[in-house]
C-alpha cells in the first residue's frame, strides 16, 4: 500500500504554519543541529507518533505501542530504523525524506514547497512544527537507548 504525500497532508492537517519553518543546514545525509536550538520532549514525541490523527506514523510503521493490530506493515519497525541512524540522519528523514529517498511514500513533515494536490487549508504549511520534529526525534532516540 502506497500513500501519497497529498493524501497524508489532507488527513493530517497539522497546526504548523508557514511562519514556523526555520532554516536548517544539511551536512552529508543529516541535519546535525536542532531546528529549535533545544532538545525535544520524548513524551510529546511519543504522543505525536501514536496519534492516528497527527503524526500518522503508525499508519505505515510498527513500534513499541499498544494495539499492534492498529499498526502498519508497509514500512520498517521504528525500533529497527533508529538503531541504524544518527540523530541528525533521523532529523533529515523527518524533515524531508525526499532528500534521502525521492520515491518514499513517507511524507516530508517539515516542508511546504513543491507539493501538489494539497487541500487548501494545508497549503503552505508543514505537517509538523519545528518543536514537534524535535519531540518526535527525542522519542525515537529513546528507542535507541532500549536496544
Amino acid at each position: 500500500m502506497r500513500l501519497c504525500l497529498p493524501l497524508i497532508a489532507l488527513l493530517i492537517g497539522g497546526e504548523a504554519t508557514a511562519q514556523s519553518l526555520r532554516p536548517y543546514q544539511i551536512e552529508a545525509d543529516a541535519i546535525t543541529q536542532s531546528l529549535t536550538g533545544k532538545t525535544g520532549v520524548a513524551a510529546r514525541g511519543q504522543a505525536i507518533i501514536a496519534d492516528r490523527q497527527r503524526g500518522l506514523c503508525l499508519l505505515c510503521h510498527t513500534g513499541a505501542f499498544p494495539e499492534p493490530h492498529m499498526q502498519g506493515n508497509v514500512a520498517p519497525d521504528l525500533r529497527e530504523v533508529v538503531g541504524t541512524l544518527s540523530a541528525g540522519q533521523l532529523r533529515l528523514r523527518l524533515v524531508d525524506i525526499r532528500r534521502v529517498n525521492p520515491d518514499s511514500p513517507m511524507p516530508s513533515f517539515y516542508r511546504n514547497d513543491g507539493l501538489t494536490r494539497v487541500g487548501a487549508p494545508w497549503r503552505g504549511k508543514p505537517i509538523l512544527a519545528a518543536d514537534e520534529i524535535e519531540d518526535v526525534l527525542a522519542y525515537l532516540l529513546t528507542l535507541q537507548e532500549r536496544k
